[in-house]
């Protein structure tokens, strides 16, 4: 199971986009509220979650998706829970992924330090000891970068490779076509 964090202030278009192709992949995914059931996103949009302040058992827990956006990068980094279900899949070397501003929530962590990454413009001075690039998507060992809103579609789709390979990936990026 991969939980999806969303923060008052996510970014709809890389948490929503995400969820749409690995759902589409039967990747199970769980959609967890920090603060409550109902979250809004950056531009207003309401989403309810499928859990929310869920407890620190991540026994289950395949992985974690952390979308950007203002201010739900900084909502979700000041979560105790988002911070240890991170350190639970470092610990385990299972699947971290974060996009736009949110890479700078794993780098603060320390867990980006020798890793190559890539982030929203501007963030790449929170990439402390990351070597960081301009690319769409990135992947090193078990975390997954991603730029921004533009790049939702192909960050997804790297997760999905990352955990079902490239076939699956290829098929789904022929189905949303």
């Amino acid at each position: 199971m991969l939980y999806l964090f969303l923060a008052e202030g996510f970014e709809e278009i890389e948490a929503l986009s995400t969820l749409d192709v690995l759902r589409r992949a039967q990747i199970p995914v769980k959609i967890v509220g920090v603060g409550g059931k109902i979250i809004s996103g950056a531009h207003k949009l309401k989403v309810m979650t499928d859990e929310h302040d869920v407890s620190s058992d991540f026994s289950h827990l395949e992985g974690v998706i952390l979308p950007g956006g203002m201010p739900g990068t900084t909502n979700l980094e000041g979560s105790e829970i988002v911070r240890s279900a991170v350190d639970f899949c470092a610990s385990k070397l299972l699947l971290i992924a974060a996009i736009c501003a949110a890479p700078s929530i794993i780098a603060h962590m320390g867990l980006l330090k020798g890793k190559k990454a890539t982030c929203y413009p501007g963030f790449e001075g929170e990439l402390s000891g990351a070597q960081v690039l301009s690319l769409s998507v990135c992947r090193d060992d078990n975390i997954i970068t991603g730029r921004g809103p533009g790049s939702a579609i192909d960050f997804a789709l790297e997760i999905v490779k990352y955990l079902k390979g490239d076939e699956e990936a290829k098929k789904i990026q022929q189905q949303i076509v």
